[in-house]
């Protein structure tokens, strides 16, 4: 998220002209991993299936590499500290990191 501040240091005492700053401040979330955009892929699609070999069909993986995927994304939200060590965690951490919404479901 980037927020603009624009802010007029003239002195309107003076008659010489300062230039107008923009200041912008980007704010950066130390509480959402970076997730590939495989690894969101994946996740939503297991999120979306019933089982670790359903969601490997439709994503044209096996259920090994989609087990992969889910470990990397456990270990980044781990080390973050917001662990999610069920398919309910993983869910409500997609739909809070904004990788996915509940009008999607």
């Amino acid at each position: 998220m980037s927020v603009a501040h624009d802010f007029d240091d003239s002195d309107s005492s003076t008659t010489a002209h300062r230039p107008q700053r923009t200041v912008t401040l980007r704010v950066v979330t130390d509480d959402r991993p970076a997730l590939s955009r495989r690894e969101v892929e994946v996740l939503l699609g297991w999120l979306a299936a019933d089982s670790k070999a359903e969601a490997a069909e439709r994503l044209y993986i096996t259920a090994s590499t989609v087990n992969t995927h889910l470990t990397r994304i456990r270990a980044k939200y781990t080390a973050i500290g917001r662990p999610a060590r069920s398919k309910a965690n993983l869910f409500a951490r997609a739909i809070q990191d904004g990788y996915t919404t509940l009008d999607q479901w």
